[in-house]
């Protein structure tokens, strides 16, 4: 059955909205050069706005249900996308991308996590209405994924063991120089340049991201457009967020921990919904209490260990990769 207007005018719409706020984020936010703390902040703080005042027309447009749910999708997506981050400046530590080449490499990402999502979103819909089971198995995962985060299970961003990464590497051969462009003519050949490999290593991070964060919003609703939605507004102003990511993990010091609490806590309301049904605002209400709680927490560890503060304050908080060459293997 071929979709009417009124079921592709809201999907229109979103996709006009991502396309003019990744425009004014591409091009106002720090072009060019590195961006400093505090504007990362103000910036975040505007996104924040924005993302929140969507909840506001998703009320008038769709009812107080649908505005709860799309803001727990987005509080979600959002939290993840800290720890995300993270392995997005571990990839460009690792392929020595310039301050300047960045802005660039984050929006293509952006755009390519946001279509892998969307696939995600629309095929996992399309299999839960069909198999219900596969429910179950989402919820495992989320909890498998809680306990690797809680005991500190990194994620391997070895550029090396990536197979988009390889297959690039087989199908070109690659510069050892930096470069703006994806593609260079070197001594006669074309050659891809490490700015395509970190482009092709992020894209690949997007897809493990997507595994990780679609079961937790189906875990809310199976309403693929308010999921599309929070993703989506949790992945603008990415940018200003990566300026602030460093920081936040440093003076967060329950940061993962808090997540991993609660992700266990949706892949467990997920396991259970079929016994126990806990309504849109009461879910929202348990993550905002749960964030809320990890924040106090660190807050409170940090003056009983101000040293160990210090220490984060000066250090990454976690260990730094080491620098190595983009060149073909």
């Amino acid at each position: 059955m071929v979709p009417g207007v009124a079921e592709i005018l809201p999907w229109a719409t979103l996709v006009v909205v991502v396309v003019v706020f990744l425009e004014i984020d591409l091009h106002w936010f720090a072009r060019g050069r590195e961006p400093e703390f505090r504007e990362g902040v103000i910036w975040s703080i505007g996104w924040l706005v924005v993302s929140l005042l969507a909840a506001v027309v998703v009320y008038a447009l769709r009812g107080h249900q649908d505005a709860i749910e799309y803001t727990t999708v987005y509080l979600i997506e959002r939290s993840l996308s800290l720890d995300n981050l993270f392995v997005f400046l571990l990839l460009f530590a690792y392929f020595g991308i310039p301050t300047e080449y960045r802005a660039r490499l984050l929006f293509w990402g952006i755009i390519a996590a946001l279509v892998l999502r969307l696939a995600a979103i629309v095929g996992g819909t399309a299999v839960l209405n069909q198999v219900h089971f596969v429910i179950y198995l989402l919820a495992v995962a989320l909890v498998i994924l809680a306990v690797r985060i809680w005991r500190g299970v990194e994620e391997s961003v070895d550029p090396d063991k990536n197979l988009m990464v390889r297959a690039v590497r087989r199908i070109f051969p690659v510069s050892n120089d930096m470069h703006y462009h994806y593609f260079i003519k070197e001594d006669g050949e074309r050659k891809a340049t490490p700015l395509l490999l970190c482009l092709v290593a992020v894209v690949f991070a997007d897809i493990a991201f997507a595994v990780d964060s679609i079961p937790a919003a189906f875990a809310i609703t199976r309403d693929p457009f308010i999921i599309w939605m929070g993703n989506v507004f949790a992945l603008l102003g990415l940018r200003a967020l990566f300026v602030l990511v460093e920081g936040l993990v440093r003076r967060f010091r329950y940061l993962d921990q808090t997540i991993a609490v609660v992700l266990g806590t949706v892949g467990v309301k997920l396991a259970i919904e079929d016994l126990v049904y806990i309504g849109p605002l009461a879910s929202l209400a348990i993550i905002a209490v749960l964030f809320t709680g990890g924040i106090v927490a660190s807050i409170i560890g940090d003056k009983r260990d101000p040293e160990g503060a210090r220490e984060r304050e000066e250090g990454s908080g976690r260990p730094e990769p080491e620098r190595q060459t983009a060149q073909a293997k």
